[in-house]
């Protein structure tokens, strides 16, 4: 029973609820990398947090997510080892972490445009459609580069769930109202698709990750795509008085705790249809941003 025999087996028993089997999130990847290289072939009742600790300290500091993901999914292995009345120490991951120390990394928030800036910006990029609705819909590059025509339903883009962040057992298909602006970039769009992709790649599939962010620093820019989020976020909080919760699910973010989430069964989508149509507008430079103004905030 050594670790790598014990992780291929507990990676198989969850991969049934890890999107794409656990290939979209690489599940497996900071096992297999900096782990079994190391103490893989040991058997897993022999190791302990000294093992642990000295497989991860390389990268405690220098890879620190990627340190942290290692030890969540050796803890989900040694708790699968458990289940197999395995004798292994169910405390040495824990132990190895007291062992590793707080690490020196410092998460760096990805860099955003101010939404102040926005409708300048938007201006510049009339050639760039996918940054266009990126902007004005606050999705996530995934569903944006994987947009698929036929997920128009009704004005509405609903995307599946399988482009969404999230274990596919937590999360269903989202709902994007889409603004007349939005509608207007798609239908520009339109002429340029292939096969079914709104935005397909150069040779094959769709554009790749990278394909927005290297146009912003081709423009001298640290802010990135992904800040588009936090400007749409930054407008709702500071420009209207809309209800945290909607203003959460814009952003496909979860609010409450999990007995909330349960009895409240709405998306919100006609008081985001309206917020949206408020934020297309302000992009295209028709309004102020102050269109729901707070009380006190002038």
């Amino acid at each position: 029973n050594t670790l790598e025999k014990i992780s291929y087996e507990a990676f198989e028993a969850r991969k049934a609820e890890l999107k794409e089997d656990g290939k979209a999130g690489r599940w497996f990847t900071p096992i297999k990398l900096h782990v079994l290289p190391k103490i893989g072939n040991m058997r897993i009742e022999e190791i302990n947090q000294h093992n642990i600790k000295n497989a991860l300290e390389p990268i405690w500091h220098s890879k620190a997510d990627t340190a942290r993901k290692a030890l969540n999914r050796l803890n989900l292995i040694f708790k699968y080892a458990v289940a197999m009345d395995l004798d292994v120490d169910i405390n040495a991951v824990a132990k190895a972490k007291i062992l590793l120390g707080k690490t020196r990394h410092k998460p760096v928030k990805i860099p955003a445009l101010h939404w102040r800036e926005i409708p300048e910006f938007y201006e510049i990029t009339s050639v760039n459609l996918a940054m266009r609705l990126l902007i004005l819909t606050g999705v996530r590059s995934k569903p944006l580069r994987h947009f698929r025509l036929e997920e128009i339903q009704d004005n509405i883009w609903v995307i599946p769930s399988a482009n969404m962040k999230g274990r596919k057992d937590k999360v269903s298909d989202f709902r994007v109202p889409l603004s007349q602006e939005a509608k207007n970039v798609i239908e520009l769009a339109m002429p340029f698709s292939r096969n079914g992709y709104l935005f397909p790649g150069i040779q094959k599939g769709v554009i790749s990750d990278a394909t927005m962010s290297r146009k912003m620093e081709r423009r001298g820019m640290v802010e990135r795509p992904h800040g588009f989020r936090s400007s749409l976020r930054t407008w709702l909080a500071e420009c209207t008085d809309a209800p945290h919760e909607v203003c959460e699910t814009i952003l496909a973010h979860k609010s409450g705790t999990d007995v909330q989430m349960s009895y409240r069964r709405t998306d919100f989508l006609e008081q985001r249809k309206v917020l949206m149509e408020r934020w297309a507008g302000y992009t295209l430079g028709e309004t102020s941003g102050l269109t729901l103004i707070k009380e006190g905030a002038r």
